[in-house]
């Protein structure tokens, strides 16, 4: 919901609740539409003879990443920040907390990696050079992983750093509000909105119901009178969600295209993939809140190492790659290339 203050986080994680917690999650949708952009993506490298694969091929090499991705991701979440999740049961779908995608907990990262694993195997089963099934890959992702980004904003996951204390009586337009800030333990404003008391019979509040968690739900009801007495106690943020869903899905695929204009040795778009993510990445993890230090007291966290370790393979495989004689693809018609 969008106030002339910021914008205040009330978004429905289902797209269609069946019964329960069961049902379509905008989450899952946006993994789905991201795989369908880079098949068409793909499918259009290899019916206009860009790249060595047919078009049958590219829907194999599609469902080979998008596993990849799924599994690394889920995975690399696991081990890189949520290990417990291996352990958490439930009597409810799909039982295993390791299987509980739609809810979140995918890691950017974990899922390059899986991505990797998959182009390796995929490259061997079609003996084609597993730079070239690189490339692709690459050029494809960015989409889906700016939808990601959106993913990410509608579960109300992954906030922004709060803006500087200076900006917080009158925050910008752009900025974010959780309404779930209520229930977090040390919540800043505990105290006015104890104050609040007189809306608990308006809103329909059990005797035995905290006031925050019936404030919280009215807000995702979105309920307006709710809304405007609970905005100014909230803390305004970076919107980080849409500023990564913007790096992702809109930066990072201009520089491939201008990197890919015209046909270039096989590795140099994964090159470029790798540097340019881990820079926008590196530049937009400064206003996300902070996972903890890897050394303490440091300020680096691991999405900084990763980043940072993406930017020097990224550097690495552009110099390895430059004097290679296997220019493939290109983005311009055939004609305009040899120009």
């Amino acid at each position: 919901m969008l106030l002339a203050e910021s914008i205040i986080h009330t978004m429905d994680p289902f797209v269609l609740r069946i019964a329960g917690e069961f049902g379509i999650r905008w989450y899952g949708l946006s993994y789905a539409l991201g795989f369908l952009l880079a098949w068409l993506i793909v499918r259009w490298l290899a019916g206009t003879g860009r790249v060595r694969l047919n078009r049958a091929q590219a829907g194999d090499l599609v469902t080979v990443l998008a596993v990849g991705v799924l599994a690394g991701g889920r995975l690399g979440h696991i081990l890189f920040y949520e290990p417990d999740l291996l352990f958490r049961f439930s009597g409810a779908f799909p039982y295993w907390a390791l299987f509980d995608l739609q809810r979140g907990g995918m890691s950017s990262h974990g899922g390059m990696i899986g991505v990797t694993f998959a182009a390796i195997w995929f490259a061997r089963q079609a003996r084609i050079q597993f730079l070239e099934v690189g490339d692709i890959a690459a050029f494809a992702a960015p989409y889906g992983l700016g939808l990601g980004r959106l993913a990410n904003w509608v579960n109300g996951e992954l906030p922004g750093k709060a803006l500087p204390m200076s900006a917080q009586d009158d925050p910008p337009w752009w900025s974010v509000k959780y309404p779930r800030e209520m229930l977090e333990q040390g919540f800043a404003n505990a105290d006015r909105l104890a104050d609040l008391g007189w809306m608990r019979s308006q809103i329909g509040a059990g005797v035995n119901e905290s006031l925050a968690s019936a404030l919280c739900e009215a807000c995702y009801r979105h309920d307006p009178t709710v809304i405007a007495k609970v905005a100014p106690l909230l803390t305004a943020r970076y919107p980080i969600n849409f500023m990564q869903a913007l790096t992702d899905g809109v930066v990072l695929p201009a520089v491939l295209a201008i990197a890919w204009i015209r046909p270039r040795p096989r590795g140099w778009i994964t090159g470029w993939f790798l540097i340019a993510y881990g820079a926008l990445r590196l530049t937009t993890e400064q206003f996300r809140v902070s996972d903890p230090d890897i050394l303490p007291d440091t300020g680096v966290t691991l999405p900084m190492v990763l980043s940072g370790a993406m930017c020097i393979g990224g550097v690495t495989l552009l110099l390895g790659t430059r004097h290679r004689n296997d220019a493939h693809g290109g983005l311009l018609p055939a004609e305009s290339a040899k120009r």
